[in-house]
């Protein structure tokens, strides 16, 4: 039997982005230097992506949503305290 600790599962990242925008290639890069899994999701091409993260608020990007926390623009203390 295997007792080593369990990695804590890592809950459920999604960027929405544009291809554009600078700081969504910066939120990219962190979470790829972090190795944090993540879905991007371009909000150009899919509208439903655009009007939920406008329903929350966010009227630029990136967006940020961690497990069902949402962070409006790129916050290193925010995604960090969200991803625990």
């Amino acid at each position: 039997m295997d007792n080593k600790p369990q990695k804590p599962r890592q809950k459920t990242v999604v960027l929405f982005t544009s291809p554009t925008c600078k700081w969504c290639s910066v939120a990219k890069n962190y979470f790829k230097s972090n190795d944090i899994k993540f879905k991007a999701i371009d909000i150009t091409k899919d509208k439903k992506a655009e009007y939920d993260c406008l329903a929350h608020g966010c009227r630029g990007v990136p967006v940020i949503m961690i497990g069902s926390q949402w962070i409006c623009g790129f916050d290193e203390k925010k995604i960090k305290r969200a991803l625990g």
